[in-house]
């Protein structure tokens, strides 16, 4: 006969896919008609625009545009000019545990860009992206609590109270933001818009009922050329906030939250700047969650046969953010009297280990559009090592993101640049744990005893066992025995002569 159980269940999502891929694309483009024939390639601005995240059963693929503004100098005597290069890019990542039911989250960004002119007429544009990618499986965390008392006589449970740390909610919201700007302040005339670049920064979260509550800028960097050919920068910081519901969920839970631009959209009107973007916000909620779960049990009466099934939990060490401020001085080949704009991706973490010792490391690839000393625009990249050293649990597993919570800082200096810029390394470290517990209990058949073959005392030394499970092979109950024994719950029994009142 089965013994009815009671059970228990919570809603979770499994991590089957988190990775940090490369990808390059390439493309060859016509100079418009409308543009001048090109003499020399000046530099490639990248804007990212994350467009899809489909799921495939084994895999997930990401799909986006990289905006290329190219700026060059025209053949013959003339100011600098631009063109916008629109790549298309498509990134499958394989993944075995991914299913249709998944829930993608993506992040992405160039590494870096360049363009080659072929001829005066014709380009190649290349760029290296780096490509974010989670995906989350829905789950059901379910086990037994227990069984009633009452539903078979002499019955004895063990319980224990485990943590666990679970992803609990994967949520998303696209948001727009629009306004009108002020161009660069001077007195001559803006006459065309050469470069628009927009990186996103959250700064704040906080889930307060069931509202998640976050709050974040936008860094605006546009290129602008005035009507008698001069270069001006300038740059905006355009704050946003943004609700979204999030449901069973408590106040204390962690989120992870990304922020990426899906459409940039900036025009000249009138003497001011339109701009509109489009962003989608990805959101993944932890929280930790107690429970309540059924270990053994045994009947003091009649033998049971029970069934266990593995449970796998996650128990949170330690989270946190680590703040690194970078600051290097690179040489210039060329004088420059000015930075127009500047501007990092970082690559995924590499996280070296010794006992308690972690030191993360990673790459920022810097580009600066900067003003020589005659005037003309000069471009400058530079790959600056990123370390971060840690004390974490030994033997702790870990897990980390690496984001820039700021715009990069790049001034002039004697012989070069001097670049500072801040990386935040949010880093998780837990341990997983496989228990066993109880799933099915049925009831089996007395088995027949000779009399006088179950002794009527049984003395034993104890070891490191438990109590449990001695009174279990006895088939006695651990009140009994600390009863019999004159002992209080909680004393220590290692090594001592125990006896064991056992059922006849």
């Amino acid at each position: 006969m089965e013994l009815e159980l009671d059970r228990n269940q919570i809603s979770c999502f499994n991590t089957v896919l988190d990775t940090v891929v490369p990808h390059e694309e390439t493309m060859e483009m016509i100079v418009p008609d409308t543009c001048p024939d090109i003499l020399q390639i000046v530099h490639t601005c990248p804007n990212v625009l994350l467009k899809s995240r489909e799921v495939q059963e084994g895999s997930v693929l990401i799909s986006g545009c990289v905006r290329c503004g190219v700026l060059y100098l025209p053949e013959g005597e003339g100011p600098l000019q631009h063109m916008e290069v629109n790549i298309p890019f498509r990134c499958t990542v394989d993944a075995p545990g991914v299913a249709g039911s998944c829930l993608v989250c993506a992040e992405a960004q160039a590494q870096s860009a360049d363009t080659r002119a072929l001829n005066s007429r014709k380009v190649l544009t290349r760029v290296n992206l780096i490509l974010s990618v989670r995906a989350y499986a829905p789950a059901q965390l379910a086990f037994c609590t227990g069984a009633g008392e009452h539903a078979l006589s002499g019955l004895q449970q063990l319980r224990e109270s485990r943590d666990t740390y679970v992803v609990v909610s994967v949520q998303e919201k696209p948001f727009t933001f629009s306004d009108t700007l002020p161009l660069p302040s001077d007195q001559q005339e803006v006459s065309a818009l050469l470069h628009s670049r927009a990186s996103l920064h959250c700064n704040e979260s906080k889930i307060i009922g069931n509202k998640l509550i976050f709050k974040g800028r936008a860094d605006l960097q546009i290129l602008c050329r005035t009507s008698q050919g001069q270069v001006l920068a300038a740059s905006h910081q355009l704050p946003f906030s943004q609700i979204m519901e999030v449901t069973g969920v408590g106040e204390e839970a962690h989120c992870s939250l990304d922020v990426q631009l899906t459409c940039l959209s900036c025009a000249l009107e009138s003497g001011e700047l339109s701009v509109t973007m489009e962003m989608l916000a990805q959101v993944v909620v932890r929280e930790s969650r107690t429970l309540e779960l059924l270990t053994d049990l045994y009947s003091t009466a009649v033998p049971l046969n029970v069934e266990f099934a593995p449970l796998a939990l996650c128990r949170l060490e330690e989270q946190g953010v680590k703040h690194q401020s970078v600051r290097e001085i690179v040489e210039t080949e060329e004088l420059t009297k000015g930075v127009l704009d500047a501007w990092a991706a970082v690559s995924g973490v590499d996280i070296n280990r010794e006992g308690d010792r972690v030191v993360f490391a990673a790459e920022a690839a810097v580009s600066m559009l900067c003003e020589g000393e005659d005037g003309k625009v000069i471009a400058v990249t530079r790959t600056i090592p990123v370390t971060c050293p840690a004390e974490l649990p030994s033997g702790a597993l870990c897990a980390c993101r690496c984001q820039l919570p700021a715009a990069v800082s790049a001034t002039p200096t004697t012989g070069g640049l001097e670049i500072r810029l801040d990386v935040d390394l949010s880093y998780m470290a837990y341990r997983t744990e496989e228990l066993s517990a109880v799933s099915d209990v049925q009831t089996g058949e007395e088995e027949e005893t000779a009399a006088g073959q179950v002794p009527s005392i049984v003395l034993r030394v104890m070891g490191r066992e438990r109590l449990w499970d001695v009174a279990k092979s006895y088939r006695t109950t651990t009140a009994d025995i600390l009863r019999a024994n004159e002992l209080s719950e909680g004393e220590s029994l290692n090594g001592r002569l125990l006896l064991i009142p056992r059922s006849r």
